[in-house]
């Protein structure tokens, strides 16, 4: 075990190993390239999605059980079933990661609008400000605490599968967990599962730190 444990430590120090397009830094930015935009899109489908059932109150058992469904879904599959029926392409991937990602940010998106008191709501009204205005001048600031742990969790998830792009072929941390168990190289898998542990739980920290400063001032 102390030998795994050093052959890792020169593994992950040696530089020649963060060179080159096989090196730690280039697969460290494809997996982020990956996990990223994955969240993006995922989020531009689940913000809205999570805002207007939030505010309307329509849909929400609709929206909320797709997003189960999503969660549920097993991610090789489905990346394997649009292998399959789109070709050799990232497409597989970013379909997967992002119906990942959707039911966090839905479902935290839902709760933040839901968990804002009616009495202000009421008061919005009251003072004559219409709809759109109540969404985006009164729930949206108030439910953007639970929207970013959302997109804390999409994200923290999406980094850690995004090791099946290595699956069908592409680059990412994966890269290095599926050629090691390829070649019975247990240093190398070992080294690919530590660098995804260690960019999701630095990310979480970031997006905490963020998420605590912006809302600094609120009160519990």
């Amino acid at each position: 075990m102390y030998e795994l444990f050093k052959n890792l430590g020169t593994w992950l120090t040696s530089g020649s190993q963060w060179a080159g397009p096989d090196g730690i830094g280039h697969r460290l930015a494809e997996h982020l390239q990956y996990s990223l935009l994955a969240t993006l899109i995922a989020a531009a489908i689940g913000l809205p999605l999570g805002l207007l059932i939030g505010h309307t109150g329509k849909g929400a058992f609709v929206a909320i059980n797709l997003a189960s469904f999503g969660r549920a879904l097993p991610t090789v599959g489905l990346v394997v079933l649009v292998f399959l029926a789109g070709g050799l392409s990232m497409l597989p991937v970013y379909v997967a990661l992002v119906a990942l990602a959707v039911p966090a940010i839905v479902t935290n998106t839902y709760a933040g609008m839901t968990a804002v008191d009616p009495d202000v709501r009421d008061a919005a009204r009251g003072q004559g400000m219409r709809g759109h205005q109540v969404l985006f001048q009164v729930e949206l600031p108030l439910a953007l605490p639970l929207i970013m742990t959302g997109l804390r969790l999409a994200l923290i998830q999406v980094v850690a599968t995004a090791t099946i792009a290595a699956y069908v072929s592409f680059g990412g941390l994966g890269r290095y967990v599926f050629d090691g168990l390829a070649q019975r190289d247990l240093v190398q898998v070992l080294g690919g599962a530590v660098l995804v542990a260690v960019v999701a739980i630095v990310l979480d920290l970031l997006l905490s730190s963020l998420q605590r400063f912006l809302f600094r001032h609120r009160t519990a």
